[in-house]
């Protein structure tokens, strides 16, 4: 499955069946909360009992990949333990095997990219990485706390009677260790799913040991589906395969099951090409179609549930700066971020307010900063960046202009529709904003400049979605603070 790279890239790319949606908010609406704005587990969901015969009878059913590795430490008993008192019927786990014969929970054969160490599991023994611990708080904040990694049969003892698990053998070397401990579990074949790339043939065993299997395919690799897919029980996709990729597997008549699920976007054009499981790397928001939050949680130091870069990349995480209860996108090019935390605004009349500032220099020129809103959904919208949706994005530059834009429907091009001159901005300066929508008007204003108001009578777009925007090129950072809807 996708590592973490810094030259790894994934641009952001659905709808609850009744049943589905109501089992996940009796389940985990006492706990959105919290969720979104710490790394404390939410509320244990109430006791059940799930197997694969029950996962599958919802659709869409969802799989908490690598733990939901979007809103906890990934492969962590943590991730694992709070994904599962959210809601989730299952989880995904990546198993590679000690020097010394102990199966760990880790995705990479290394442990470099969260831990800092740079050693091979297979060439260490348990001890040596007990002492290790993942350290995602590039990615989740600085708020996150690092953690062990843990025992695979720890994780198991846990969770094996209770829940799906899909389990995966990294290293690819341990199938018989793998499925030895499996097998030590009872009703093991109704709760264990051997999963791997299409292509292996460690299905072979795991089948004839009762266990179902699950394969998946990379993007691109449609051409091998006649030859493995008529050998698996379920098959998998990645989400940025195309259209034509994800309804070529359905005709298999088998279940689908589509990684890795970030956005409530990708969500929902999975399910309407077909796709009937999603491996979620961010549970809360994800399998939720409410606002969990009015105003941003930048001072907690933990990014919210919901709150994303536009493109998928520990790198591109923007710094949350706790003490200031800011955020700073400091990414070279032109950046958006999207506040999904706080999205989908509840009605046709809200507020939008924000605080903006360059904490250095104003960038001269072209330069802009602001939000994106009434957007239909959570895809990306940069301003200067041809995209595949409409809406509007309030910006202002170095010479104080404010400027209102509608874009297209298809994200081609962009018009003014109303402008306004303000004071000019000064390095440091916090300036002050609010947007006011109606279902006939929208009306901005800067407050920290006399109240001044630009307003248009444009009921384009009335969407539910915001984000914040770093319109331009080059290292000049921009901060926000201070993000809230009011409805």
């Amino acid at each position: 499955m996708l590592a973490k790279s810094p030259a790894r890239r994934m641009p952001m790319t659905g709808r609850f069946a009744a049943a589905s949606r109501r089992e996940f908010l009796l389940l985990s609406t006492a706990s959105l909360a919290l969720t979104a704005c710490s790394e404390q587990p939410p509320s244990p969901a109430p006791i059940r009992k799930y197997t694969i015969e029950s996962l599958l009878g919802t659709t869409p059913f969802y799989i908490a990949h690598r733990g939901s590795g979007d809103n906890w430490p990934e492969h962590t008993a943590l991730a694992y333990s709070s994904a599962i008192a959210f809601g989730v019927k299952a989880i995904e786990i990546s198993v590679c095997a000690t020097a010394d014969g102990v199966l760990v929970c880790h995705h990479d054969t290394n442990t470099l990219e969260l831990t800092g160490h740079d050693l091979e599991i297979s060439k260490q023994t348990y001890a040596t990485l007990s002492g290790l611990r993942n350290d995602a708080r590039q990615w989740l904040g600085p708020a996150s706390q690092p953690q062990p990694i843990p025992r695979l049969k720890d994780v198991l003892d846990a969770h094996a009677a209770t829940h799906v698990i899909f389990i995966e053998d990294k290293q690819a070397t341990n199938t018989k260790a793998l499925l030895d401990l499996m097998d030590s579990y009872p009703d093991s074949k109704n709760h264990f799913v051997w999963k791997q790339p299409a292509s292996s043939k460690t299905r072979v065993e795991a089948a004839a040991r009762g266990y179902k299997t699950w394969g998946y395919f990379m993007d691109g690799s449609s051409a091998t589906y006649d030859k493995y897919a008529p050998n698996l029980d379920f098959l998998g996709v990645y989400q940025a395969a195309t259209d034509a990729e994800v309804t070529a597997l359905m005709v298999y008549g088998k279940p689908v099951i589509a990684w890795e699920v970030h956005t409530r976007w990708m969500r929902d054009r999975l399910q309407a090409l077909g796709v009937r499981g999603l491996m979620c790397s961010n549970v809360p928001y994800v399998t939720n179609d409410v606002a969990l939050l009015t105003s941003d949680t930048f001072a907690s130091g933990n990014r919210s549930a919901g709150d994303l870069p536009w493109t998928i990349g520990w790198d591109l995480q923007p710094k949350l700066l706790a003490g200031a209860g800011s955020i700073e996108l400091d990414d070279g090019s032109d950046f958006s971020y999207s506040m999904g935390s706080l999205c989908p605004v509840p009605s046709d009349n809200y507020s939008i307010t924000f605080d903006v500032r360059w904490p250095g220099r104003v960038p001269p020129g072209e330069a802009q900063a602001g939000i994106a809103f009434g957007l239909h959904d959570d895809r990306p919208y940069r301003p200067n960046v041809p995209g595949t949706s409409g809406g509007y994005h309030l910006l202002i530059n170095d010479a104080g202009k404010l400027e209102l834009y509608r874009r297209s429907a298809n994200g081609a091009t962009s018009e003014v529709v109303a402008a306004l001159n303000t004071a000019a901005p000064q390095g440091g300066q916090w300036l002050k904003f609010s947007v006011t929508v109606t279902p006939e008007e929208i009306r901005c204003s800067r407050l920290d400049s006399g109240g001044q108001s630009l307003s248009a009578a444009d009921n384009t777009y009335r969407g539910g979605y915001l984000m914040l925007c770093k319109a331009y090129d080059g290292e000049d950072a921009v901060e926000f603070r201070s993000v809230s809807v009011t409805a």
